[in-house]
Parts: structure tokens; C-alpha cells; sequence
């Protein structure tokens, strides 16, 4: 998968900043770092003004070692005996993460998950917003949630030109999936988040995130499978498994 990266104000003030130029970082890390954020904004609000390593790998659940390797990544070694900035690790996280500023998403489904999706507050804290909702199905257009109005799918082209869209969550059912994508794509949307339980095809340059529920939910299946197999999880005595219909 390609690395889509926006944000030419982000690198800038990485670097006003002493961050180095806008750093080239695995993918792994990547994925860490929004973890480390959230650990970060918990422990501002309870008032913490520095962290140490070891503090700040136990609250987000990493190992102190990989967390500083991380942060090295953005020119962030920490001070010996005090450890690392609070307010200045924010700062320089949201900055590689692109979120000196909240991001425009629109959200193409309005099912379900969709609705869910469109209800939750946490984005708004987290450096995005809703900016639109859209559907397909002409009953659900019209329809008011969490205060936003749901549009037409056809209005796609419009909406992302008034809200300066490069960021969409598909939440429709899989066989509706592909088409949306390249509806986005064709409507210059670069990063997709994709709820649907389907692989989307893409063009070079646009970047894909699959949310699988029922797959997350397998994974700890096999888990919870191989616990009981080595009779160390905690209903392995005297449990039985119920079978699946074939």
C-alpha cells in the first residue's frame, strides 16, 4: 500500500518546531503513534506535565523500548531523569499525524453502522469532523443525525469540493462498496476508511484502511481456541464449545 501523505503545513511546522523534516516512518509506528496520542491527551488532562518512557509505554500499552524507538523517529528523545514533555510530544504527534487542524470526512452509508458511525462524539477530540452524510437510498435522504442532514450520494462530487474533502468512511453493505470507492476516488478523495467487509481496488496514490469487525472477532476466537487447547484459559475445564453449522 502506498503511503499517502498530505499536509506541506504540517512538515513546516515540524520544523519551527526542531522536528526534523517531515520523517520518513514505517508503517508500524505509524500505526502506534495515534495510540501514544491518546495516552498523552489522558495524562494531560490528569495533569501530568512530563512522562517518563516506561510511564507513557505502560498507559498505552506498548513496550518502553519500541516507544522510544518510535519517538526517535520524530526527534524526540525525552530529558534524562525527567523524561518527555506532555504538551510538546502533542504537539509534535498531531503534527506528523496532520491534525494541527480538524480534517473534513464524509461518511458514505447511513445503515446501521453508518448511523452509529455518525452519532459518535469522539471524532470532533480526535482531529476530524463529520462534514457530510450520504445515501443512496432516497428514504433515508432528508434524514437528520447528530444534526447533520443526509444528502443524496449523487451530491458527492459537490460536497467534497464545499467541505475540501480527502478523507471518506465507507459503511455500506460490500456489494454497494466498490462502486462508492470509485466514486470517491473519481471526486479527488485520497484516503478511504473502509467499514464494508470487502477489498476495495485503488488506484497508486489513494490509501485504504479495512475495518473488519467479524475478522477482529475471529482473531480473538483463535485465541480463545488456543487457550483452551492448552488448558490455560479460564473456562477450559468443564466447557464446551458449540458447533458450527456446516
Amino acid at each position: 500500500m502506498s503511503q499517502h501523505r498530505n499536509g506541506d503545513n504540517s512538515a513546516a511546522s515540524g520544523r519551527n518546531s526542531g522536528m526534523p523534516d517531515f520523517p520518513d516512518l514505517p508503517e508500524a509506528t505509524i500505526a502506534r503513534l495515534p495510540e501514544y496520542l491518546r495516552a498523552l491527551h489522558h495524562l494531560a488532562e490528569a495533569g501530568h506535565e512530563t512522562i517518563s518512557s516506561e510511564g507513557l509505554a505502560t498507559v498505552a500499552g506498548v513496550n518502553s523500548a519500541k516507544l522510544r524507538k518510535d519517538l526517535s523517529h520524530l526527534g524526540s528523545y525525552g530529558t534524562r531523569g525527567v523524561g518527555y514533555d506532555v504538551e510538546v510530544l502533542v504537539d509534535q504527534i498531531e503534527s506528523v499525524l496532520g491534525l494541527t487542524q480538524r480534517r473534513a470526512v464524509v461518511l458514505v452509508g447511513v445503515g446501521n453502522l453508518g448511523h452509529a458511525l455518525a452519532g459518535y462524539g469522539g471524532f470532533g477530540s480526535r482531529g476530524f469532523r463529520i462534514a457530510s452524510l450520504l445515501d443512496a437510498d432516497a428514504s433515508r435522504v432528508g434524514e437528520r443525525i447528530n444534526g447533520l442532514l443526509v444528502r443524496h450520494i449523487d451530491d458527492l462530487d459537490k460536497v467534497v469540493r464545499e467541505h475540501h474533502i480527502n478523507i471518506a468512511v465507507i459503511a455500506t453493505p460490500s456489494h454497494a462498496a466498490q462502486s462508492v470507492a470509485d466514486r470517491l476516488v473519481a471526486a479527488g478523495v485520497t484516503s478511504i476508511l473502509n467499514f464494508a467487509p470487502c477489498v476495495l481496488a485503488v488506484p497508486d496514490g489513494v490509501d485504504v484502511r479495512k475495518v473488519d469487525l467479524a475478522v477482529e472477532l475471529q482473531i480473538l476466537s483463535f485465541h480463545e481456541h488456543r487457550k483452551a487447547s492448552n488448558g490455560t484459559g479460564p473456562g477450559a475445564r468443564g466447557r464446551s464449545e458449540e458447533a458450527v453449522p456446516r
